[in-house]
């Protein structure tokens, strides 16, 4: 899985200026751990974080995850009302690894979107009775998001030049093309 994401990452699109962000909780060893994920406002994935903690530095790490990957920092981020999240893009913009210019919203009703996200996610999980290892766990939801973001269209396959866009071969052309 790793390997796939990596090959694909670099076919990815850039999602939008308007992030909702949520995590929800997967359990790991009997023991819960957070999937923190952020979704642009038309349903695109912008990036997810397993963490074994629910906290302002989990939080942290996850925006400048998030941002590293999109390559440029959100406008908008709309949270729902925990409040270690909160506290931790006010103190990202205090240390300006967030821009001032970004504007927080709290809403659970504009995060619905993700919350339907994580459905996806839940049912998956739900039918492995868990995890064993948080590698497996990082691993296997990684290959998850994978296959919804393959789903929803968020890589330009333009650049690959395939013949038939349609054939079930393309997903391995364009693995071994990269």
């Amino acid at each position: 899985t790793p390997e796939f994401v990596k090959r694909w990452n670099r076919l990815a699109t850039t999602a939008g200026q308007s992030w909702r962000v949520d995590e929800t909780y997967v359990k790991i060893r009997g023991k819960w751990a957070y999937l923190y994920r952020a979704l642009d406002r038309a349903g695109k994935t912008i990036d997810f974080r397993l963490s074994a903690r629910r906290d302002a530095a989990a939080a942290k790490a996850f925006f400048a995850k998030a941002i590293r990957t999109q390559g440029r920092a959100p406008e908008t981020i709309t949270l729902d009302g925990y409040a270690a999240s909160h506290r931790a893009v006010r103190e990202m913009k205090t240390d300006e690894s967030l821009p001032r210019r970004t504007k927080l919203r709290s809403s659970k009703y504009l995060s619905n979107l993700i919350e339907q996200v994580h459905r996806h996610i839940k049912s998956r999980v739900n039918v492995m009775l868990g995890f064993k290892r948080f590698r497996s766990a990082a691993v296997t939801l990684s290959g998850i998001e994978l296959m919804h973001r393959i789903r929803k269209g968020q890589f330009d396959l333009t650049s690959i030049h395939l013949k038939d866009t349609t054939s079930p071969s393309i997903w391995m052309a364009v693995l071994s093309a990269r």
